[in-house]
């Protein structure tokens, strides 16, 4: 029996094509497409962009000024739980932040990293408060969930969104566990 290179070829790129072109189309078509619809048709959310791998779930958006990050992050999680699945969810906002809030969150951020350092999250907002007498016009928002701390800053209908990550206290008798 003697086998054609031609033929082998042949069939082994089309099938080649066929597996890995209907990867990316099921990954397209039922993983992000769903789910970057789930996004965009979030309250706040004026322009999303996606990246999917097989452990992360890479998310730039682009809020609206008075937008409420951590009601976008739990409308994410709890809608788009079923296409999450147990991948990371990892958020960038991308908002065109203007140079004075960049300048003005640098000042402030000594105070904020200590408090999320020790866990006192209560003294995030009273620090920012206090500090935000410095830049006339700067309106404060944080809010906090089991997972993050959100910082939204405004002034002149343009904001400044961060978000921190909490790590949880572990649980455990000993401090070695």
């Amino acid at each position: 029996m003697k086998l054609r290179l031609l033929p082998v070829l042949v069939s082994l790129l089309v099938t080649t094509a066929v597996l890995f072109g209907g990867l990316f189309v099921y990954r397209s078509e039922a993983m992000e497409k769903p789910l970057l619809n789930i996004v965009q048709g979030t309250e706040g959310v004026e322009r999303a962009e996606m990246d999917i791998s097989s452990n992360k779930i890479s998310l730039r958006l682009e809020l609206a000024p008075q937008a409420s990050l951590r009601e976008i992050m739990q409308h994410i999680r709890t809608e788009g739980a079923h296409k999450i699945g147990n991948r990371a969810l990892d958020v960038v906002v991308t908002n065109d932040t203007p140079a004075e809030l960049d300048k003005w969150w640098s000042g402030a951020l000594f105070e904020v990293a200590q408090a999320m350092e020790t866990k006192q999250y209560a003294k995030i907002p009273e620090a920012l408060n206090a500090r935000a007498a410095q830049l006339e016009g700067l309106q404060v928002a944080t809010e906090m969930d089991d997972d993050n701390v959100y910082i939204r800053l405004t002034k002149d209908g343009r904001s400044k969104f961060v978000i921190l990550p909490r790590t949880p206290a572990r649980l455990g008798v000993w401090p070695n566990e």
